[in-house]
């Protein structure tokens, strides 16, 4: 870059919209595929550390040990086994969602109050019906708060993949530095933080629409 030379060159956006949408959309599948797996794995395994609470503390502490691996060390490793393909960048994504999502769903779980459980076994629901339809309802804000965290996180951690050849956005990011060019980096940044909020306000709708009555209390109110 020169000086003088603007920052961003609106033509290059322009001759690169079809491109950029495409990489939008790797970044959104790479990012977005690991918090539904590691939500998939967290919900069964938040219930068991609900009712077994001995097994929350070695659950959790063998999620928060996975999450303090460096990103790149974590794909560097499954790269030995699953190559330089998307499934590098995804598992070790999934991975780190786990430390963020156990918990909010071991603590959306806690935050049921008894009687609503008495009354669902006063009702007749057995164990599998009482979690399904009582207690994972009731949770939901607090596990989607953590879904929240989690795929905010991910979208920012998919551009670091690119050291492998699978970061979605992040190849604008690398190649920019490569080319000593900023429009594709200050492109991919933006388009990486409108993801962020974007993905931030579905979940805060998605929220709303499985909580009508939320919305009736604060109306109420």
């Amino acid at each position: 870059m020169t000086d003088g030379e603007p920052l961003v060159r609106w033509a290059w956006i322009g001759d690169h919209i079809g491109e950029l949408a495409d990489y939008t959309g790797v970044h959104l599948r790479l990012a977005l595929l690991p918090v539904l797996f590691g939500l998939v794995i967290s919900i069964p395994l938040g219930i068991l550390c609900h009712r077994w609470r001995w097994l929350y503390p070695p659950v959790l502490t063998v999620a928060n040990i996975l999450y303090s691996i460096p990103s790149l060390a974590l794909f560097m490793i499954f790269v030995k086994y699953t190559g330089l393909t998307e499934r590098t960048v995804m598992i070790p994504l999934t991975l780190y969602t786990l430390s963020v999502l156990i918990p909010n769903v071991v603590d959306g779980l806690a935050s049921v109050p008894d009687p609503v459980r008495q009354a669902a076994v006063a009702l007749g629901f057995g164990p599998v019906r009482q979690v399904v339809q009582v207690e994972l309802p009731i949770a939901v804000p607090v596990v989607i708060a953590g879904v929240r965290v989690a795929a905010v996180s991910s979208i920012s951690l998919v551009a670091v993949g690119q050291l492998i050849g699978q970061g979605g956005l992040g190849y604008y990011i690398t190649r920019g530095l490569q080319l000593d060019f900023p429009t594709p980096i200050v492109t991919a940044i933006a388009l990486i933080m409108l993801l962020a909020l974007a993905t931030d306000a579905l979940l805060v709708l998605a929220q709303r629409l499985l909580t009508p009555w939320s919305r009736s209390r604060v109306t109420a109110t």
